[in-house]
Parts: structure tokens; C-alpha cells; sequence
């Protein structure tokens, strides 16, 4: 056979298919994007199920809080001797129709810390339905015989352990004394009276006692030993240099400032030890000095 005729046509070129190479970096940073964008699509969907969630909660605590769930059926009071359950109502005042969600507890605090006797509060939420005041109430320390403007008679005042003045006691049988806790009477009867104070001593109720006269006695009791506080029944606080301490058995002790308190009462002790028979009258105003009047 012969070779084929040329017919002057050119035949176009076979196109060949084009070979795509990719580096091995170029995959893994695909990989990575692809990745990337699955975790976002992932981390956005978490985000507006939380937002879903967080406006949910929102929602109903919102219509909780509004609504008459968890009102207030009872109000607990503890630790309260020296106010009447209508002193604390009044001082409480909780609102009427007030829900334990909804009762402003830093409010009531507040205001039941307005009293002279209150030395400290807490709050506490009982649900469903309880509201529980916890007091802490100051301890009568000493009554005060306050002199009155014409120091022809006197006023009994209460006086707390940290010198806070606490109130001025109604006379028995008056129509005052009807609505003041019996407590406080009972503690007049049993803690010490301080007397014959100078004229133009003065209290206020809820303040802390700034007079000298009467801060010496308090620190004389303080600072004694209860073998020997507890003896004392009165003390004659005329000044400060004439404080006189008078015990159970009738012994008057001179005792002078607040001064060598600890070495005075060890004096007076002694003094007392070495006389079984009693004496009147001991002066330890210098207690390097003492002197003392036998039975």
C-alpha cells in the first residue's frame, strides 16, 4: 500500500489534559479552612442556644419576680428581750403583699438598726413563705442616775457594755412603763447603779457616753475581775478622783481614777481576807497607801 495523500489540511494539535499539582502544604492549609468553618458554624449554634437559654431564664425569673409567688406569711424574730413585738413591727415595717424574692432586706436591716438596743442584724430569706430576723441586742452594762436640769431629782438611765446610752426607763406604773419590755426592769434590779453624778451630766439614746465621770466608773468595772465586780452593787461617782465603789456586804472602797486597777483590787482583797471579821470602809485612791476602817 502506498502512504496516504496529503490534502493540504492541517490537522489541529490533540489537546492534552492539564495536570493539576497541589503541594502538601496547600492541602493541610484547605484541610484547616474547611475545619475552621465547620467549628465556627458549631460554636455559632452553641452561642444562640446559650442566648436562647439566657433569655429564657431572664423571661421567667422577670414574671417570678412580679408574681405573688413566695409571699410573706410570718415574720421570725430572734434574739430580741429588750423590745416589744410592737417595737419591732414597727421598726421592721415589711411592707404588706411583700414576696421573699422581692422585700428589700438591706432596707429593714436598716431601719431595725435604728435602735439604741440593736448592736447587730441579719436577714435571712426562709422559703417559701418566712421572712427571719436575727438580732443581736446590746447587754445592759450599768444604770446611770442622771441628774435632771435641777439636779433635785434623777433619771434612770440604761447603759450598754460598749458605753452606747440605750434609753431613759420609765418610772414603774406609768402608762410609759406599760409598753416597755419587763426585761429591761429586770435588768435595773440586777446590774449596778451609778450615783451622784455632777450636775450637767447628760445621755443621748443611740450615742456613745463621752462624760469622764461616768466612763471611769464603766472602766473600773471592766477592767476588774468579776471575783470582785460581781460584789459591786453601786458606785458614787461624784468625780473622777471621788469614785466610790459600794459591795453586797456594805464595804465602801474608795477607789479613786481608773488607775492600777488590777493591783488596787488585789489590795482590797487582801485587805478584806485579812480582816474575817469585816471592815467598813477601805481607801486605795494610792494604792501604795491603803488605808481601811475595821467592824
Amino acid at each position: 500500500m502506498g502512504a496516504p495523500e496529503f490534502d493540504g489540511t492541517l490537522q489541529p494539535e490533540q489537546e492534552q489534559p492539564e495536570l493539576v499539582s497541589k503541594s502538601v502544604g496547600e492541602l493541610r492549609r484547605e484541610e484547616r479552612t474547611k475545619r475552621l468553618r465547620r467549628s465556627s458554624r458549631r460554636y455559632a449554634m452553641r452561642f444562640i442556644v446559650i442566648i436562647g437559654v439566657i433569655v429564657a431564664l431572664i423571661a421567667g425569673w422577670a414574671a417570678l419576680y412580679n408574681s405573688p409567688a413566695f409571699s410573706i406569711e410570718s415574720v421570725q424574730v430572734n434574739g430580741v428581750e429588750h423590745l416589744t413585738s410592737d417595737e419591732m413591727a414597727q421598726l421592721a415595717a415589711v411592707p404588706s403583699g411583700s414576696t421573699l424574692l422581692r422585700v428589700d432586706t438591706e432596707t429593714i436591716a436598716s431601719r431595725v438598726k435604728q435602735s439604741s438596743w440593736v448592736e447587730d442584724v441579719k436577714i435571712n430569706r426562709v422559703f417559701p413563705s418566712t421572712l427571719e430576723i436575727n438580732v443581736t441586742e446590746r447587754t445592759v452594762m450599768a444604770i446611770v442616775e442622771m441628774p435632771n436640769k435641777s439636779g433635785t431629782t434623777t433619771k434612770s438611765w440604761a447603759i450598754a457594755d460598749d458605753r452606747i446610752w440605750l434609753m431613759p426607763i420609765p418610772d414603774a406604773n406609768t402608762e410609759a412603763a406599760q409598753t416597755t419590755s419587763s426585761k429591761i426592769y429586770e435588768d435595773a434590779e440586777s446590774v449596778v447603779h451609778i450615783v451622784d453624778l455632777p450636775y450637767g451630766t447628760q445621755a443621748e439614746i443611740g450615742q456613745e457616753c463621752s462624760d469622764e465621770t461616768v466612763n471611769n466608773a464603766l472602766t473600773i468595772l471592766q477592767e476588774m475581775t468579776t471575783e470582785l465586780a460581781d460584789q459591786v452593787t453601786k458606785i458614787s461617782a461624784a468625780s473622777t478622783a471621788e469614785t466610790s465603789l459600794f459591795l453586797e456586804n456594805g464595804v465602801e472602797i474608795a477607789f479613786g481614777a481608773a488607775e492600777n486597777i488590777r493591783d488596787k483590787e488585789r489590795t482590797i482583797l487582801k485587805i478584806m481576807e485579812d480582816n474575817p471579821d469585816g471592815v467598813a470602809y477601805i481607801n486605795v485612791r494610792i494604792v501604795e497607801n491603803p488605808t481601811w476602817r475595821a467592824l
